[in-house]
């Protein structure tokens, strides 16, 4: 018996390497993913402005990396006893403006320079509902889009569904603004599977069908463009709620980690997924912790995988395994 449908996700043109520089932006799914890439010692930058879930947020953060904007006191607001940018996730809040702005002006600086020397930038949109400022919101443009509410109240905001073409306009100029800065970059589009429940169970599905729509526009439009099919993954071949958490909004461990799977079969090639196999194996030697760590086996066990280490960091001096060479030492 089939207890889910399972299909074939099409391979990318261009597999990603080790020795690449990925740039991850969008959703929590997003975080999900740049952790397990980060985990197996791939190099990411995750999330410079913090979690995003819309497409009009996800662009305006990646024209502020190309544009290496530099963010003034005209664009933070004040509530609560912290500032805050309407523009960034709640971890760039501080008690003082400066403070606020040295983290921004920071991370946008170095998601510049990063971005200026990706290989790939992997983008994952969560939803097509915008939450635009009203004329009670302080210190913004009115009609602009927010991509953090900071617990704000309901009316600063306006909420709407974008249209199509709206979403298809907004990912093709930054599109284009991004092979312009950086030629040789290759984009990687998700639809995240968690669930906007809180916009309603038709209206997440209205809002996934639109950035789906757009997205496959896109995708068909330009060669340099590949779609991961996360969303399908889970909806259409888990299907079911044991693969969401107790929320039955986020994918859970398993989930996420058939998603994880799958990401590998069809991004990676041989000789990376091999690779990966080997980093698994010391990364679970060095979260073993001994019963009783001044016994000659374990002595022995972390001699062996210092010498595991050592050969595989001399096989791929791209990769950074200075942490795991100190433990084994022991």
């Amino acid at each position: 018996m089939k207890f889910h449908f399972e299909f074939d996700v099409k391979k990318m043109l261009h597999p990603i390497q080790h020795q690449h520089n990925l740039m991850l932006i969008g959703s929590c799914f997003t975080e999900n993913m740049g952790e397990k890439l980060q985990k197996h010692k791939f190099k990411v930058m995750d999330n410079p402005n913090g979690i995003l879930f819309n497409p009009v947020s996800v662009a305006e953060a990646i024209t502020a990396y190309v544009d290496n904007t530099i963010y003034t006191a005209a664009d933070l607001f004040q509530y609560n006893d912290a500032w805050h940018s309407w523009k960034h996730h709640s971890r760039f809040s501080a008690t003082t403006a400066e403070a606020s702005l040295q983290k921004i002006n920071t991370a946008t600086a170095a998601a510049h320079a990063y971005l200026s020397n990706a290989d790939h930038i992997m983008i994952t949109l969560g939803s097509a509902w915008i939450y635009t400022l009203t004329e009670k919101a302080p210190q913004a443009k009115h009609g602009s889009v927010a991509a953090n509410n900071h617990k704000a109240p309901a009316d600063w905001f306006y909420r709407r569904l974008m249209a199509i073409e709206e979403v298809l306009s907004v990912l093709d100029n930054m599109i284009h603004r991004l092979f312009f800065f950086n030629p040789k970059l290759k984009i990687i589009f998700t639809i995240s599977p968690v669930r906007h429940l809180r916009e309603g169970v038709i209206e997440n599905n209205r809002s996934k069908a639109v950035l789906i729509q757009a997205v496959h526009h896109l995708v068909d439009k330009f060669d340099r463009l590949y779609y991961f099919p996360a969303y399908e993954l889970v909806i259409d071949d888990l299907r079911d709620y044991r693969f969401y958490a107790e929320d039955l909004v986020h994918p859970n461990y398993q989930a996420t980690q058939y998603v994880w799977e799958k990401f590998l079969g069809a991004c990676m090639d041989d000789d990376t997924r091999n690779l990966i196999k080997e980093i698994a194996e010391i990364n679970i030697a060095h979260n073993h912790r001994p019963f009783n760590a001044t016994s000659a086996q374990h002595r022995k066990f972390m001699a062996s995988y210092h010498e595991k280490t050592w050969q595989l960091q001399q096989k791929h001096p791209y990769l950074d395994f200075s942490e795991e060479l100190q433990y084994f030492a022991f």
